[in-house]
């Protein structure tokens, strides 16, 4: 029995990566794996079969959803965190930054080249859906009502960040590999903006949410600031992937056939829905035809979007925002939010984090860089939203309250930097950069706003102490997105 141990050993530490996960997947279905079978399957370059990816899908769900979710509770229960803040460490953690640093034979054979498609797949559908959850909770009487205000924040927080994106592109530029050669100085420059920029707007409206500030001044001026950020930072990334097609007649066709497509949606969306959404009111409930009707428009828009060269985000985030509001998207994401935030997107953190190589900043100069883009982005987003509300009459706290929320990057600065690495505009360096910045920003945003606001604001009565606005969240649905979206979102 030994030397039958011993000789299997012997068989997977000579596989590569994919004939590991075959081995294993032989070993769970009680086949008896031979030394001579799998030297022919090193020797032929065999891919794993469809059988095999699935029971390997399976254990790498598990272990995904397992990772997520202990993460997640342990940032929440003993640091106060949004849930997607754990799951993002989780998803850098299961990557070969961590688990491939300490057993990258097994991460491999758990995470092969074969079965990254699969997840990528599993994430795009997530991130789809997931904006589209986000674009149903987009409410322009928000920025109505705070427009002078919200406008100067935005403003500011969008400049700002293009500012030291102009100042810092020439120098990354100049280091290989952070930008890929077919990325040019200007869109390099537009693509790092874009990702200073970016404000986590569902785990804003999270924190807004939960720490009592739903109905107060500051929490809707941070949303509307956040909401126009968040659109003008898309809008920008949009002409980045336009241009980088083949050629400027592609860049124009890109570009106008997005902006056709977003008037065809925002113009008669609201009218072709209008039955499903009455159909809703009668039945009282959202009845398998009409969930069937909205996801097939869901996947038709995410089609387009990518056809036309943007990404399926757009089609989804557009949809979202001309969905009748009332007892249709309350049922809709009843229905939808659960399986998004809990099976879809932990599949995006994972693959995320497989892209991720913190390894890669392992000199004095790389170091340097990424403090810098963390050190800028910090004070382009965050100190320009504060300097723009004390300039508008805010008091300080109040400044320093908006500026500590605005400051969170979370899932939204994740699928930026995806789609630009997908793309090929920067590189795995620089991308491993923005996840730590990614992941600074948004794990350092309710601790400063409680330091800079909440506990002030609390002792002095103007909110209700931090466990009952967290019980009565709880029992209530947010008017941006509920608990489950925006805990785990970003």
């Amino acid at each position: 029995m030994g030397r039958e141990l011993g000789s299997l050993r012997t068989i997977r530490h000579k596989l590569q990566p994919v004939q590991q996960a075959r081995f294993l997947w032989e070993l769970f279905n009680h086949e008896e794996p031979t030394n001579n079978n799998h030297e022919n399957l090193l020797a032929d370059g065999s891919t794993m079969t469809n059988a095999q990816l699935s029971v390997l899908f399976f254990v790498q769900m598990g272990i995904i959803l397992s990772a997520c979710f202990a993460f997640g509770w342990v940032g929440k229960k003993f640091f106060n965190q949004p849930l997607v803040v754990g799951e993002m460490i989780a998803g850098v953690l299961l990557g070969p930054t961590f688990f491939g640093l300490i057993a990258p034979e097994w991460q491999q054979a758990l995470f092969p080249k074969e079965s990254i498609s699969v997840l990528y797949v599993i994430a795009q559908l997530g991130i789809g859906l997931f904006m589209f959850l986000v674009g149903m909770g987009f409410r322009v009487d928000h920025f109505k009502n705070n427009a002078g205000t919200a406008a100067a924040v935005s403003i500011s927080g969008m400049v700002a960040p293009f500012i030291v994106a102009i100042l810092i592109t020439p120098w990354l530029m100049s280091v290989p590999g952070l930008f890929t050669e077919q990325t040019n100085s200007f869109n390099a420059t537009l693509f790092m903006g874009a990702a200073i920029a970016i404000t986590a707007f569902p785990v804003l409206a999270r924190i807004i949410h939960e720490r009592g500030l739903s109905n107060s001044r500051l929490g809707a001026l941070t949303l509307s600031a956040g909401a126009v950020d968040d659109a003008g930072a898309w809008c920008v990334l949009a002409i980045v992937l336009a241009s980088l097609g083949a050629g400027p007649m592609l860049a124009v066709t890109t570009i106008g056939g997005g902006l056709v497509f977003a008037a065809v949606v925002l113009f008669l969306g609201p009218r072709l829905l209008a039955p499903l959404a009455r159909s809703v009111e009668r039945e009282g409930k959202l009845t398998p035809p009409v969930l069937s009707i909205t996801l097939i428009t869901l996947m038709l828009c995410a089609f387009v979007a990518d056809a036309i060269g943007l990404h399926a985000v757009f089609g989804g985030f557009i949809l979202g925002t001309v969905i009748p509001r009332g007892k249709f998207v309350e049922e809709l994401k009843k229905q939808l939010e659960a399986v998004a935030v809990a099976l879809l997107i932990p599949m995006f953190f994972t693959f995320s984090g497989l892209n991720t190589h913190m390894t890669m900043i392992n000199n004095a100069e790389l170091l340097v860089i990424a403090l810098v883009i963390l050190t800028g982005s910090i004070l382009a987003k965050g100190g320009a939203c504060w300097a723009a509300a004390r300039l508008c009459g805010q008091d300080n706290r109040t400044a320093m309250g908006i500026g500590a929320l605005m400051n969170a990057r979370g899932l939204m600065e994740l699928i930026i930097i995806n789609i630009g690495l997908q793309r090929g505009i920067i590189g795995p360096g620089l991308f491993s950069m923005l996840v730590l910045m990614t992941i600074v920003t948004t794990l350092m945003a309710t601790p400063v706003f409680e330091w800079a606001y909440g506990k002030h604001a609390r002792a002095s009565g103007e909110l209700g102490a931090l466990g009952d606005d967290i019980h009565e969240s709880s029992q209530a649905t947010s008017p941006v997105t509920t608990e489950k979206t925006s805990a785990r979102s970003g």
